[in-house]
């Protein structure tokens, strides 16, 4: 059992299980009730997207190692906050037990938050699907 970390709207792997969507907003021009078809969740939990402002900041230039160094930084501190902890904490006691997904829509994980998530699931003993 293990958790992968998925680009959301991408073909699902084998033995995948149910997608979650760690995204601020849901994807555009898509019914909702095509999400899970499409490939993009099964369930959304935008607790565990970085807030509008921390996104904003990101993308209003391009990346350099001293941007992104901020941008993990300030994800960090807002997954550090009671919710998003407890969230965290959860999912990585029930990747021991279950085959599931998270993911956002970012074409390069190396600079996307999802990367970040990972780390933060494996500090808390997650099993992560390669």
């Amino acid at each position: 059992m293990a958790i992968r970390i998925v680009r959301l709207g991408t073909p699902r792997g084998s033995d995948e299980g149910p997608r979650l969507g760690t995204v601020r907003r849901p994807p555009r021009v898509v019914k909702k009730a095509d999400f899970a078809k499409l490939d993009y969740y099964d369930q959304w939990l935008p607790l565990l997207a970085p807030s509008q402002k921390v996104v904003s900041w990101g993308l209003s230039k391009p990346w350099t190692d001293k941007r992104w160094a901020k941008f993990a930084r300030d994800y960090r501190r807002e997954m550090n906050q009671p919710v998003p902890k407890q969230l965290i904490e959860l999912l990585a006691r029930l990747s021991r037990a279950a085959n599931f997904s998270v993911g956002c829509y970012c074409e390069n994980e190396n600079r996307c938050h999802r990367s970040i998530l990972r780390d933060l699931l494996v500090e808390r003993g997650a099993r992560i699907s390669a």
